[in-house]
C-alpha cells in the first residue's frame, strides 16, 4: 500500500488535469448525444468514477510490482485478445468487446498499459548505450503479437496506437542508422502487402479520400467534409452550448466518439478549442516533464511511452478531424464517450504519477 511520505508526493496537479479533462468530455458528450437514446454523459460520469477508483488502486502498487509481473498482464491480454477472434459476437461489425449484463469492456485497450509495462521491463535491464539487434526483434514481436490480433478484429485504429509505444521505447535505447534504415524497409513491406492484401475496400477508401474527400461527398469522404463544415462555421467564438448545427441537426457522424473536437469547434470556437487544447497541453507537459523524475531506467521509460500514447491518440484525433489524418476512428482520449478508453488512458496517466510520486524511494 501506499506508505504515509509516499502519499505526499502524489501529484495532485496531474490529477486535476487529468479531472478537467474528463470533465470537459462529459459536457461535450451531453451536448452531441442528448437527442439519442442512452444518457450517454451521465454513462461517462460513472466511467470517470471507476477509472479514478482504478488509477489510485494502481498508485497503491509500487510500479517495480507491476513490471515484474508484466509479462503474466501481457500473456493474459494476449490470450483474451485471441479469444475475441473465435467467440465474440460482432459489435459494429467488429470483434472488439467482450459484453457483461450492464455494459462492454475492450481489452485491446489494457494491451497498451500490458504493453508499457513488459517493454519497459526488458528494456530497462538493457544497459548499452545502443539497442541490440536480438532486443529490437523480441520488442517488434511482442508489439506485433496484440497488433495483428486486434487489426484482425478489425479496429486498425486501436491496433496503431501500440506503434507509438514500441517507438517511444526505441528512441530511448538507441537505435542505430542500419536499424532504422531496416524498420524502414519493413514498414513499406508491410504498408505494401497491408495495402494489396490487408486493408478492406472501406479501409482503402479512407486513404484515397483523405487527399481527395469531395469525390465521394456521400460516402467515405462524408466524415471528413461535414467535420471541416462543423469546425469552421464556428468561427472565433463558436455557435453557442447546444446550438451547433452539424452536431445537433445530426449531420456530423460520430459525434460523441471519434468527432467530439468537431463539436468543440462548431460550439465554441476558435477559443473553445484553443483552451481545451491548452488544459490538455498542460497535462502532456507535465507528464513528459516528469521523466526527469524518475528514479531509475525503467521508471523513465514507463513515463516516456505513457505520455507518447496519449500524445499520439490526441494528435491522430485532431489531425483527422481536420482531414490530415485518414479516419481511423482513434478516439480523442479522456473526451470521447467511451468506459475501456478513458480507464486505459486514465491508468497510462496513473503509471506516471506511480513513477514520480516514487523517486525518493530506494532503487
Amino acid at each position: 500500500m501506499i506508505d504515509r511520505g509516499a502519499f505526499h508526493e502524489i501529484d495532485w496537479t496531474l490529477i486535476g488535469l487529468l479531472i478537467a479533462n474528463s470533465v470537459i468530455g462529459v459536457i461535450f458528450i451531453y451536448s452531441s448525444s442528448h437527442f439519442l437514446p442512452g444518457d450517454y454523459a451521465m454513462r461517462q460520469v460513472f466511467w470517470i468514477v471507476v477509472s479514478l477508483a482504478l488509477l489510485f488502486l494502481l498508485l497503491a502498487v509500487d510500479y517495480k510490482v507491476l513490471l515484474a509481473y508484466s509479462l503474466y498482464f501481457y500473456l493474459a491480454v494476449t490470450v483474451v485478445l485471441a479469444g475475441l477472434l473465435l467467440f465474440a459476437r460482432l459489435v459494429a461489425r467488429t470483434k472488439s468487446w467482450i459484453t457483461l449484463p450492464f455494459f462492454q469492456v475492450q481489452p485491446s485497450e489494457l494491451a497498451k498499459i500490458a504493453l508499457i509495462l513488459l517493454l519497459a521491463r526488458i528494456f530497462s535491464e538493457f544497459k548499452k548505450s545502443t539497442i541490440s539487434s536480438h532486443v529490437g526483434a523480441q520488442a517488434i514481436i511482442l508489439v506485433l503479437v496484440p497488433f495483428i490480433l486486434v487489426a484482425a478484429q478489425p479496429d486498425l485504429g486501436t491496433a496503431l496506437t501500440f506503434v507509438p509505444v514500441l517507438l517511444a521505447a526505441l528512441i530511448l535505447a538507441g537505435l542505430r542508422k542500419k536499424t532504422i534504415a531496416i524498420l524502414l524497409v519493413i514498414s513499406l513491406a508491410a504498408g505494401l502487402v497491408g495495402w494489396n492484401f490487408a486493408l478492406k475496400d472501406y479501409q482503402k477508401k479512407r486513404l484515397t479520400t483523405l487527399f481527395y474527400p469531395s469525390q465521394d461527398p456521400k460516402g467515405a469522404g462524408y466524415h471528413i467534409l461535414q467535420s471541416k463544415i462543423a469546425i469552421g462555421s464556428g468561427g472565433l467564438t463558436g455557435k453557442g452550448f447546444l446550438k451547433g448545427s452539424q452536431s445537433q441537426l445530426r449531420f456530423l457522424p460520430a459525434r460523441h466518439t471519434d468527432f467530439i473536437f468537431s463539436v468543440i469547434g462548431e460550439e465554441f470556437g476558435f477559443l473553445g478549442v484553443f483552451f481545451v487544447m491548452l488544459s490538455y497541453f498542460l497535462m502532456l507537459a507535465r507528464m513528459f516533464l516528469s521523466v526527469g523524475m524518475a528514479r531509475d531506467r525503467a521508471g523513465v521509460y514507463i513515463i516516456f511511452m505513457a505520455s507518447m500514447l496519449i500524445a499520439f491518440q490526441f494528435f491522430v484525433n485532431v489531425l483527422m478531424i481536420i482531414g490530415l489524418f485518414p479516419v481511423t476512428g482513434v478516439p480523442l482520449p479522456l473526451l470521447s464517450y467511451g468506459g475501456s478508453s478513458l480507464v486505459s488512458n486514465s491508468l497510462a496517466v496513473g503509471l506516471v504519477i506511480n513513477v514520480r510520486m516514487r523517486r525518493f524511494a530506494n532503487v
